[in-house]
């Protein structure tokens, strides 16, 4: 399995690779949002439903904004959201109506992240947009903590794991419906 520097993923991720990459709090999978192919193939290696969407996770708002339907957000809910940001909270949206079902699943929102970790960050603002994300593991098994607990796993199928630490978080980021405002973990 390559083992990537944050540098030198984004001609792995343009090409349809999924990758692993470490997360505040555990290593994730990630890959191209605007390539269904990748997140089908994604979503196949974690053994995931579609209908349960994903999340995007980005080095500031203006990269998730195109996938979102902000209008439906008053200037307090976007506040709210923007004094967690960057950090590892993630926000339920509305989104836009064109926008990929393989991302947000059954629903009429997305999940979305601006990360302040700082391996993240690199390969976001490298690539130019956000990034699929959700926990390195397949299913219902616990999600990789190092770049060995990834290639347990996903050895031979992914297509490179990302070099790095681990963030200082104990637990997957919080998820809060900036609608409502409510804490849904």
């Amino acid at each position: 399995m390559l083992q990537l520097d944050p540098s030198e993923t984004s001609e792995v991720i343009e090409n349809g690779g999924v990758i692993a990459y470490p997360t505040e709090a555990v290593y994730g999978l990630g890959c191209d949002p605007d390539n269904d192919v990748a997140i089908e193939k994604l979503l196949a290696l974690k053994q995931r439903p579609w209908q349960k969407g994903l999340i995007l996770v980005a080095s500031d708002y203006s990269q998730i904004a195109p996938y979102l339907d902000d209008t439906q957000l008053t200037e307090k809910q976007l506040a709210f959201a923007f004094s967690k940001w960057p950090g590892p909270f993630t926000f339920i949206m509305p989104i836009r109506s064109d926008i990929s079902k393989l991302l947000c699943g059954n629903f009429n929102s997305l999940a979305v992240r601006v990360s302040a970790h700082p391996g993240i960050q690199a390969i976001c603002n490298k690539l130019g947009k956000p990034l699929v994300s959700t926990s390195a593991n397949i299913t219902g098994q616990q999600p990789a903590m190092s770049v060995d607990e990834v290639t347990m796993q996903f050895e031979g199928v992914i297509a490179g794991v990302v070099t790095g630490k681990l963030g200082c978080e104990a637990n997957p980021s919080t998820i809060i419906d900036a609608l409502s405002g409510k804490v849904l973990r």
